[in-house]
């Protein structure tokens, strides 16, 4: 009998209609001899499929954002006794809020860049200080968004407020971070009991002046596979990202961020624990890239959490 799947998709926050995007993803990756599959949208405490609702033996989370990117809605799966396919609550929790799971991880000798925390409804420093502690230019954006949604590259004094305020549209938590000149790189990492695997680096070389949202979604970027990059530089990012798969105690397929500054310097951008899945999406392209395919890893990943 064929396990029945939920994708399930949609959530809360900006990156609603990117998420079907990657739903539709993992739909067109899935094996549909072995796998029942159906796309569940999930919005506020509405839960919609094509057909009746109906119970699953597994939930394929591609929530990006709010409740599938955070821990709330494994939290409730647990509950329920359903498993899924990504962190459990803990690590998706302290994944999702960026500041926090960087500073986390300089305590294990993970570079991160120079950065500021700000609540809404909390006193500040006001935008000289900050521009005096961080220097311009500087990164303002959420401390819980994704695909850029709220964020600004800041060049001058008089810019700071105003991007805090649009990035405070996506949440309560925003981050001022200091500018680090580079090269961006990702690496996707997936482990079960049997395997470890870094997948092939990826650099990106937007058109702009950063992998902003036009950039992801809209073809305005280079995305190069393997990375233009030294083989030595290559094995200390993929370890880097093991290391880091274990220290924030992943699960499921997740895509670590990086700029590379001179001197070939890995500092940590961030950690996607739900990546996109689209079929031009980072991870696919990287699955390409290691001579697999998509379906054997999801079958990989789906099949080590149903059968612990």
């Amino acid at each position: 009998m064929k396990r029945k799947i939920a994708i399930v998709a949609g959530g809360d926050s900006s990156e609603h209609d990117v998420s079907l995007r990657s739903a539709d993803g993992i739909m067109s990756f899935l094996d549909l001899d072995r796998y029942d599959a159906q796309i569940v949208e999930l919005q506020g405490s509405d839960w919609q499929t094509l057909n009746r609702l109906r119970e699953f033996d597994f939930c394929y989370i591609t929530i990006h954002g709010t409740p599938g990117e955070n821990g709330l809605l494994q939290g409730y799966l647990e509950m329920m006794h359903i498993p899924y396919s990504c962190c459990d609550v803990l690590a998706a929790s302290l994944t999702f809020h960026k500041y926090q799971c960087n500073h986390y991880l300089e305590n294990f000798g993970i570079q991160i860049s120079p950065s500021i925390l700000l609540r809404k409804g909390q006193a500040r420093m006001d935008d000289e200080q900050i521009a005096t502690q961080l220097g311009l230019p500087m990164f303002i954006k959420s401390n819980v968004g994704g695909s850029s949604f709220g964020c600004t590259k800041v060049k001058t004094l008089e810019d700071i407020t105003p991007a805090i305020d649009f990035a405070f549209q996506e949440g309560d938590e925003v981050i001022c971070e200091a500018f680090m000149k580079g090269m961006e790189i990702n690496c996707g990492v997936y482990k079960t009991r049997t395997q470890q695997v870094a997948l092939p680096i990826t650099e990106i070389v937007p058109a702009g002046e950063y992998f902003d949202y036009d950039a992801k979604y809209n073809g305005n970027s280079q995305e190069i596979t393997p990375a233009r990059i030294p083989e030595e530089v290559r094995d200390q990012v993929q370890a880097m990202s093991l290391k880091i798969y274990d220290l924030i105690g992943a699960r499921g397929i997740i895509r670590v961020d990086y700029i590379i500054t001179q001197g070939w310097n890995i500092h940590l951008l961030e950690i996607n624990t739900n990546p996109g899945m689209t079929t031009a999406s980072l991870i696919p392209q990287q699955v390409r890239a290691a001579g697999r395919t998509m379906r054997e890893v999801l079958s990989d990943v789906i099949e080590d959490i149903l059968n612990p």
